[in-house]
Order: C-alpha cells, then sequence, then structure tokens
C-alpha cells in the first residue's frame, strides 16, 4: 500500500508538471492570473486530484503502521520522479543528482529493515 501512495505521488508530481509546462513560467508580472489559468489546464487538476487520492491512501498506511517508518518510503518517489523527468521532460540528471538520489536510498534500505 505505501508503493501504491508513493506510486500515486509521483505521477501526481509528473502530471502537474506536465500541466504547468503548458500553462508556463508563473513570473512576478500577472501570476495571480497564471496561477488561476492553471486550474483550466486539465493535467493540473489531475495531478491535485491523484495528490488527493495519494493523501487519502495514505490515511490508511498510517493508520497500520509507525510513521517513522513509514515516512521515509516516501522519498522512493524521488527515484521515480528522477528518471520518469529525464525521459518525459528531457531534463538533466547530473551526478550530484544522482548520487544524493542514491544516499537517499540508502537510507530509505537502512530505515526499511529496522
Amino acid at each position: 500500500m505505501i508503493l501504491f501512495c508513493v506510486s500515486l505521488g509521483a505521477i501526481g508530481q509528473l502530471t502537474l508538471k506536465h500541466g504547468m509546462n503548458s500553462v508556463g513560467a508563473i513570473t512576478k508580472n500577472g501570476a495571480i492570473m497564471k496561477v488561476l489559468g492553471a486550474f483550466a489546464n486539465p493535467y493540473v487538476l489531475a495531478g491535485f486530484a491523484l495528490y488527493g487520492f495519494s493523501a487519502l491512501v495514505w490515511m490508511i498506511v498510517l493508520s497500520r503502521v509507525e510513521v517513522s517508518w513509514a515516512y521515509p518510503m516516501v522519498s522512493i518517489s524521488y527515484v521515480v520522479v528522477m528518471i520518469a523527468s529525464y525521459f518525459l521532460f528531457q531534463e538533466d540528471v547530473d551526478l550530484a543528482r544522482i548520487m544524493g538520489t542514491l544516499i537517499i536510498c540508502v537510507g530509505v534500505f537502512l530505515v526499511a529493515r529496522s
């Protein structure tokens, strides 16, 4: 269930990014109108819906396991989002980002074993 929740969150993040790519950068000039316009984008709305559903699933997870064990598992989404961002959005993923993500994964592994 934790992996399902983490996956929903990661997919929600990627969906929001896709929507915001089509909305464009939010700057000082016209920021309010741009943000309001973003809520008319179906991908932005879908991203928020996925986050909302993820929160509901997270409530179930927290009712069953210790938060100090479950919460570090959320960082698995860092790996998913980094890899998907590289392929979907052609984002730069340099060695520092990869190493940082691997360090997080080692920490999650240690928490999972406890």
